[in-house]
């Protein structure tokens, strides 16, 4: 019993290093002065991919919409699938800085009002609630959002910075 009690109690403390290691442990950043021109979302990998002139400059991972599959209908919690383009910068929102996905597109709208509902809207590139940013890399672990696309707060805000509004942002499955 004792044996078993010292490989729990290593294996916590192992634990709890790794954590805060991963916690940490700093990540590329973008380079200084670029200027995103496209961004593409694969929803199973869990990846954001930023380019510049055809040029992959940074991977991201990202937490999405709590609820899986396509986006289909206000309130439904599903990040949504297609192509829209950055519409809006808020630096002011409740979560840290939010860069606007133009969801509902009119294939969007045409689906939701043909079985009588609205497509919802606001779906939104963001940080972290305001004040929980200490969560940090934690916010990866669970997909939590309401259908938005969800990094860090030192993530978005490099992102924020070389974004600007009218950029393509594909999503994919």
């Amino acid at each position: 019993m004792k044996t078993l009690f010292k490989i729990l109690r290593y294996s916590f403390l192992f634990f709890i290093l790794a954590l805060t290691i991963y916690y940490f442990l700093p990540e590329k950043a973008l380079p200084e002065g670029v200027t995103i021109d496209k961004i593409i979302i694969i929803k199973q990998k869990h990846k954001m991919f930023v380019y510049s002139k055809g040029k992959l400059l940074k991977t991201y991972r990202v937490s999405l919409g709590k609820v899986k599959g396509e986006k289909r209908f206000e309130g439904d919690s599903k990040t949504p699938e297609g192509v829209y383009y950055i519409d809006s910068k808020n630096s002011k929102s409740q979560f840290y800085l939010n860069l606007g996905i133009s969801y509902p597109n009119k294939e969007d709208t045409r689906y939701a009002r043909k079985y009588g509902k609205s497509p919802g809207g606001l779906i939104k590139i963001h940080g972290l609630k305001n004040g929980l940013g200490f969560i940090g890399k934690f916010h990866r672990f669970f997909d939590w959002t309401r259908g938005c696309i969800a990094l860090t707060n030192k993530e978005i805000k490099e992102l924020y910075k070389a974004t600007p509004v009218g950029i393509q942002i594909i999503i994919k499955p």
